[in-house]
């Protein structure tokens, strides 16, 4: 959906609108969220517009992006060129499905991600965040969520369907199966933050 939605440099410098406009609400959540130090893991960092605006505000911590897709690894990596970022490290692959990196974390965040993912990825993402996190740790995940079944929107019915309809398998996740799903891969539910457009910042931490 990214590339439906952005557009793309000749040099290969992905942006899309949508991370500028959630990038900064997203932002004052992390801050109030966030430990003193530690790294960060971000799990689908796309174009990269996100971690480049996080990691100056929130200096104190250090921050690892993540990709599956090469061309948005390549993306992060270009937007990193372009605004430096001390406290950042080189972007790896990484595929929620596949062997995770064996480092330790403070959080993992994932933004906009599960809902252009089947639903197997919502389950690898849970089970992998509990496996790099130590207690008390922080799992971050914002996009459209359907609550108790129910839509929240109109849009955000119409997008599920235009989801849908690009993949079977992707979809607007009900909030309650998602916290299902991270409660049995071993984390406690937090709090649900309203955001902008209709999307949800949804808070786990780990038992």
């Amino acid at each position: 959906m990214l590339k439906q939605h952005g557009s793309k440099s000749q040099d290969g410098l992905w942006h899309t609108p949508a991370a500028d406009r959630n990038k900064q609400p997203i932002l004052e959540v992390l801050q109030r969220l966030l430990p003193d130090s530690g790294l960060v893991l971000e799990i689908g960092s796309g174009t990269g517009q996100h971690i480049v605006h996080f990691a100056p505000a929130l200096s104190h911590l250090e921050w690892q992006p993540s990709e599956a897709d090469s061309e948005f690894q390549k993306s992060v990596a270009l937007h990193l060129e372009a605004t430096p970022c001390a406290n950042v490290r080189r972007p790896i692959r990484l595929d929620v499905h596949e062997q995770w990196p064996a480092i330790d974390v403070v959080a993992v965040i994932s933004i906009n991600m599960i809902h252009v993912a089947p639903w197997l990825a919502t389950q690898a993402l849970c089970e992998g965040a509990a496996g790099v996190l130590d207690p008390g740790g922080i799992l971050f995940l914002y996009g459209p969520y359907s609550r108790d079944g129910a839509y929240t929107s109109d849009g955000n019915a119409a997008f599920d369907r235009q989801l849908q309809a690009r993949d079977p398998r992707w979809g607007i996740r009900d909030l309650e199966a998602v916290t299902d799903q991270a409660k049995a891969a071993g984390f406690s539910f937090v709090e649900v933050v309203e955001m902008p457009a209709n999307n949800l910042s949804v808070v786990f931490r780990r038992d």
